[in-house]
């Protein structure tokens, strides 16, 4: 299982950044670090001896109610101990008057071996002590492997009990070579703890020492706009020394393309970056998207023109700026380019490289003696994939219990068989933990002749039959009355029957449950954080794609007979807690027109009432049958337009259709 690879081997996290900060600097100089460098790090935790009556928002704050130095100092080290020891390889401990380069902090621990025991910052001479023993001087930040750590952990009480200090980085180095005999080091293993340390009154902007652009650490940072003058300053330096390596790469390149047998035609554009996409077939071909400053020619919704708005309009407008930009650069000062008009814009997503666009500009050019000229003129450019960032995520088990949901109308009678059976041999006989509950959707005429004619007799009458076969398990129902049956008034009523920590698999009768899927369920749906909306394999009508042929026996062809229905949004994964969140919100804001909730499915209420992320993927784990729907004109005309769009594109593939079509034109003309 992918996902427990790093538990299971016993691997470890990187890096874990403690910063020691004080009641009187919590909103001040602790924010700062928060902006500035937080970000940067894996896990970061802020430790403090008394609190203040209000936390800064997004800090993670561990007081240990003294503030005596030495004493934080020791909670501080016991705290990582029990709660991080046994997660991560390094521990960097700062303060929060500290400016540290995170990247350059993390780039170190990359290159030290974790089977030694570290100790590494700035070295300090103990005053009046041992001229060979050394400790890290606590403003500069010092760096601990967890060797160290867990070794030095049993000695801590033993060091708060016998090692006098008014500086708590003194104790913990003396305590660290007392019982260790670790001193600490400036430079091990190749690697160099760079720091500077700054007068009074610097400004940042004027250093160019080697000294202070090498620097990990900066201390003392005094106050808060200083500590953002040293962010400013130090990726400013971090931005250039990248444009120039950038340039170096590429000059490399170009030399050895030069050697290469395709010779200078090899070099790609832009140098360094991937080669565009060569599709082998018409099937592959990446198509361009059509744009102008005020409209988008390819719509999210299928429609064919689109008012450019939100993240697309930011978009294009930046592209088209950093063109101009680009041309004034390549030109001036000979000419200076303003941009008239965007005449035509092309974009499309390249996968191997990112986002290209081709713009035509009607631009004016000025000279230098003030003549201007009207030309239009095409750039090209690329805005290329980035670095790829894995977002963290908590962490989940597959013991939790699944409760599927299934609701049932009178169209759905000939399939509910074939789902119990499947309920049956997948969950049951295997001992899953997961639950049944079924919704009877009876019309109002059916619900009046209920006492005589009851259309799910037979659907109860199976589930009795089932909970005969297994006596442990109960299968409840729930009966409802309506015209139209919208999924979020249905899901109402099934949420107020269970606790608020269910795990709600809401299905449809075409849906054939496995083991497999339901782990899947387990997987992706995480409280307070995710929902799933899987999209299902929906197979194609065996006459059509058969034609009276043998239908394909081997899974491996499963793909070749059907699609992934993306219009339908029937199966989700959810927690009760989650869905009466996000269906207050919905509440308040629709007031009583309980109207509006027939034009909304589930999915449109985390999608716009939750801030939940919403995991759409398909999933080759739900296959379902083909079946022509049942489409309630009753229903919103977008839902009603959605599953007619489901039930055509669920026919047959283009090549299947015209093969049809081509038997039925040849049986017509003869």
């Amino acid at each position: 299982r992918t996902r427990y690879i790093q538990t299971e081997l016993g691997f470890h996290e990187r890096l874990f950044v403690a910063v020691l900060t004080s009641k009187a600097t919590l909103n001040t100089l602790a924010v700062a670090v928060n902006k500035t460098v937080a970000h940067h790090f894996p896990r970061l935790l802020y430790f403090t001896g008394l609190r203040s009556a209000k936390v800064p928002h997004g800090m993670v704050l561990v007081a240990h109610g003294d503030e005596r130095p030495i004493w934080l100092m020791y909670e501080t080290m016991n705290y990582i101990h029990q709660h991080f020891g046994s997660d991560y390889d390094w521990f960097y401990i700062m303060q929060d008057d500290t400016y540290a380069q995170a990247e350059q902090v993390k780039a170190l621990v990359t290159h030290l071996s974790i089977n030694q025991d570290v100790y590494l910052g700035r070295a300090e001479e103990f005053i009046g002590g041992d001229e060979q023993a050394r400790y890290c001087h606590g403003g500069f930040g010092y760096l601990l492997s967890r060797s160290l750590l867990l070794k030095l952990h049993p000695h801590l009480d033993s060091c708060r009990n016998e090692i006098l200090s008014v500086r708590p980085d003194e104790w913990l180095g003396r305590c660290i070579i007392d019982f260790l005999g670790v001193t600490c080091v400036s430079q091990l293993q190749g690697q160099h703890y760079h720091t500077y340390e700054l007068a009074k009154n610097t400004e940042p902007e004027k250093e160019e020492e080697e000294e202070f652009q090498a620097a990990l650490a900066v201390h003392p940072v005094s106050d808060m706009t200083l500590m953002y003058r040293l962010h400013k300053q130090f990726s400013r330096i971090q931005l250039d020394r990248v444009y120039q390596e950038i340039q170096d790469l590429q000059m490399q390149i170009r030399n050895l393309t030069a050697l290469t047998p395709a010779g200078e035609a090899g070099v790609t554009w832009p140098v360094g970056i991937n080669a565009p996409f060569l599709p082998k077939s018409r099937f592959e071909v990446i198509s361009w998207d059509y744009f102008t400053e005020q409209h988008l020619f390819s719509c999210p919704d299928g429609s064919p023109k689109c008012e450019l708005s939100g993240a697309s309009k930011a978009d294009i407008s930046e592209i088209i700026e950093s063109a101009v930009e680009q041309l004034n650069r390549l030109y001036q000062p000979l000419l200076r380019f303003s941009k008239r008009q965007l005449l035509n814009g092309y974009r499309r997503f390249d996968p191997t490289r990112g986002m290209e666009y081709t713009l035509d500009l009607l631009l004016e050019a000025a000279t230098q003696k003030g003549h201007s000229h009207v030309l239009a003129k095409r750039v090209s450019l690329v805005r290329p994939l980035s670095k790829v960032e894995i977002i963290p995520m908590p962490y989940v088990t597959e013991a939790t219990r699944v409760q599927l949901v299934l609701p049932l109308t009178v169209q759905d009678l000939d399939f509910v068989a074939n789902f119990l059976d499947m309920f049956a041999m997948n969950t049951l006989d295997t001992h899953d933990n997961a639950l049944l509950t079924l919704l009877f959707i009876y019309h109002p005429y059916d619900a009046q002749r209920v006492g005589q004619v009851d259309v799910f007799a037979g659907v109860k009458a199976m589930v009795g039959e089932l909970e005969k076969r297994y006596t442990e398990v109960k299968i409840p129902w729930i009966s409802v009355k309506t015209e139209v049956p919208s999924q979020v008034k249905l899901m109402d009523i099934v949420s107020k029957k269970h606790p608020v920590d269910t795990l709600f698999f809401l299905a449809s009768v075409w849906t054939e449950i496995n083991m497999e899927f339901l782990n899947r369920c387990r997987m992706n749906t995480i409280s307070s954080w995710q929902v799933f909306f899987p999209v299902h394999f929906q197979e194609f009508n065996p006459a059509l794609v058969y034609r009276g042929e043998q239908t394909a026996s081997s899974n491996t062809d499963f793909l070749r007979d059907g699609h992934f229905d993306r219009h339908s949004f029937a199966e989700a994964c959810f927690y009760n807690s989650d869905y009466m969140t996000a269906r207050t919100k919905l509440a308040a804001d629709i007031l009583d027109r309980d109207e509006v909730l027939e034009s909304m499915e589930v999915f449109d209420v985390f999608l716009h009432y939750s801030g939940l992320h919403l995991f759409r993927a398909v999933e080759p784990g739900l296959v379902q049958k083909y079946t022509l729907r049942s489409c309630n004109p009753r229903l919103s005309e977008e839902l009603y337009h959605r599953c007619v769009l489901s039930n055509l594109e669920g026919l047959a593939s283009r090549s299947h259709l015209a093969m049809a079509l081509f038997e039925q034109e040849q049986a017509n003309s003869t």
